[in-house]
């Protein structure tokens, strides 16, 4: 069976706002991410379907805040929830917070090929 843990997990991003280690288990991705600050992720799904992120999300928040807006209600999960958010979501996540995050690595994929662009294009 595969595992990972936030120290196994190969891929390490580093984006200033937050670190993420993610590892790859049998179709779907898991992270392991922290937030250094408060972050809104609005920005980055630019150029996606209706300006939002694609991939569906199943996670746990380790510590901290973490509220999904889709187009017609918000959802806020705190430390100790597990979560499922379907496609179509930004978020806010509050700075200090951890989650671990599993994710259908395909979709993902897709959806961090255009905030891969857009994140680059903020830099320049």
């Amino acid at each position: 069976m595969p595992k990972a843990s936030k120290e196994s997990a190969g891929q390490v991003v580093d984006a200033g706002v937050m670190v993420g280690r993610y590892a790859e288990l049998d179709g779907y991705t898991v992270g392991f991410e922290s937030y250094r600050e408060d972050a809104d992720s609005a920005p980055i799904f630019v150029g996606l379907p209706d300006d939002r992120c694609q991939c569906p999300h199943w996670g746990v928040v380790v510590a901290g805040e973490i509220t999904f807006r889709y187009a017609d209600r918000e959802e806020t999960y705190r430390a100790g929830d597990a979560y499922y958010a379907p496609s179509g979501h930004v978020t806010r996540i509050a700075a200090g917070t951890e989650l671990v995050e599993f994710s259908p690595t395909v979709a993902l994929a897709e959806t961090m090929a255009v905030v891969s662009k857009n994140l680059a294009a903020a830099v320049v």
